[in-house]
């Protein structure tokens, strides 16, 4: 196949409409845009949000108060259990974690939660640790280590 031979997807593409163009067209004088009104003049139209001037939502909304959003830690979170995929002695850390396809991002660091059981002897750095997850751990004959 060559560029020339491309071309859309049967149906896929429709021919442009002029909108105005003499009775014959079927869409002649007003252009759909029925008898005068605002959406009827150039550039005629509300703008995004006006709600024809009742009180619009976005000024309903409360606008103060703290929210932790921009500076709160993102972290990949991971399970015990996901642990088992290492060989026993390794040691885990975020690039291990990471060519394992255990996480796919490391965002600020990675948060390990207790759920499921540890069956490997395995020294774990993560820059948070669940209490469980820790307890889990050493008692597998881990060691655990924040980063």
């Amino acid at each position: 196949m060559k560029l020339h031979e491309l071309s859309p997807a049967e149906g896929s593409t429709q021919e442009k409409f002029r909108k105005g163009r003499g009775p014959g067209s079927g869409n002649g004088k007003t252009a759909g845009k029925g008898h005068k009104g605002q959406n009827a003049r150039s550039g005629g139209g509300v703008r995004p949000g006006f709600e024809g001037g009742q009180l619009p939502l976005y000024r309903k909304l409360p606008k103060r108060g703290f929210n932790n959003f921009r500076f709160a830690k993102k972290y990949s979170v991971i399970n015990v259990q996901s642990l088992n995929k290492f060989n026993d002695g390794e040691v885990v850390d975020c690039a291990a974690l990471l060519a394992m396809g255990v996480i796919n991002n490391v965002f600020d660091g990675v948060k390990v939660l207790g759920e499921g059981e540890l069956t490997k002897k395995l020294t774990v750095k993560a820059a948070v640790f669940s209490a469980s997850a820790k307890e889990k751990i050493e008692a597998a004959g881990g060691k655990t280590e924040v980063v």
